[in-house]
């Protein structure tokens, strides 16, 4: 029997580029640190470091940036067997990072011909999800051919093996054609999904601007498959849903802004790991907010992934 995962995250992988000067506009920054990045591979990252075992479907440049990506995941703990590289030449996606002070932060993406969205069905074994108890889908995953298809495949297996579905909406305008287009594949697989996690403006795009409320979100999502919604409100926190009507409120952990980016991987990872371990969702949302307070305060966002005890430290240090 093969090893059981507890988690397999499927998407983007690719390289961040942190602008090592602060408080400077991009143009005028001439040194940068390279982290491994994209939602996904840093959910992976950051749930193993908490002591998940943890896979990654995905693919990569077949070059040194690609042999970075696969080379940290692998010292992170996490199962490599399928990120595999791209044979076409195709290149990985680059992130380059602007930190003009805590507020204003920005990200420049070059992603056409991205290696990772030529992911494909061909890429990986039905049965590598079925030896997981979760897989979670990326919302970028979805925004091209043929990743979409492979995305929409490994939804479909799990769904038939009984492997739990986690959709993170991961919402990056720049991959998708339309907003009618992300409003569309984000909502079906939101529906297929058990637990969907997101930020207040990703479920908006994902109703195609409609700015509904949380609850007029829930009412609608929770006549499908999710039991779980949680809906990020960035500094005011977050609040989950449950299908038999609890709404719980997370809790906020103040902290020293370095950047702002990498903070909804984080909370995913601290979320995700407390699930796992049995806590009650209250706590889970204590562990994802207390996780990504930790990751915005510092430069990178794979590399900063807390440990078990640096989340429990910060929030034993905020008890009463």
């Amino acid at each position: 029997m093969m090893e059981k995962l507890d988690l397999i995250t499927f998407g983007r992988a690719a390289v961040d580029l942190n602008a090592t000067e602060y408080n400077r506009p991009m143009e005028e920054t001439m040194t940068f640190t390279k982290y491994v990045g994209g939602s996904p591979a840093n959910i992976a990252i950051g749930t193993s470091k908490l002591g998940l075992n943890v896979g990654m479907i995905a693919k990569v440049s077949d070059d040194q940036h690609g042999n970075f990506v696969i080379d940290y995941m692998k010292k992170s703990g996490v199962d490599t067997s399928y990120i595999k590289k791209d044979t076409e030449g195709r290149k990985i996606g680059l992130t380059f990072t602007e930190i003009k002070s805590p507020e204003e932060c920005s990200i420049l993406m070059y992603r056409d011909n991205a290696a990772d969205l030529y992911l494909s069905v061909s890429d990986f074994d039905d049965e590598y999800i079925k030896r997981a108890d979760t897989i979670l889908i990326s919302g970028t995953s979805l925004s091209q051919s043929p990743s979409r298809e492979a995305a929409l495949h490994a939804v479909d297996v799990a769904k038939r093996n009984g492997v739990e579905v986690i959709f993170e909406l991961d919402y990056r305008p720049y991959t998708w054609k339309s907003e009618q287009e992300s409003a569309v594949y984000m909502t079906t697989v939101a529906r297929m999904a058990d637990i969907v996690i997101g930020t207040r403006d990703e479920f908006d795009v994902m109703e195609n601007g409609e700015g509904n409320s949380d609850e007029e979100t829930v009412k609608e999502l929770f006549e499908h498959s999710p039991q779980l919604i949680v809906i990020k409100h960035g500094v005011k926190g977050s609040r989950a849903f449950t299908k038999d009507g609890e709404v719980i409120e997370g809790t906020i952990y103040e902290t020293k802004v370095l950047k702002t980016f990498g903070a909804g991987d984080s909370f995913a990872s601290g979320f995700i790991y407390a699930l796992k371990n049995d806590k009650s969702i209250k706590e889970a949302l204590q562990y994802g907010s207390a996780a990504a307070s930790i990751v915005v305060s510092k430069h990178s966002s794979s590399d900063a992934m807390p440990t078990v005890a640096d989340i429990e430290n910060l929030m034993n240090s905020h008890v009463g």
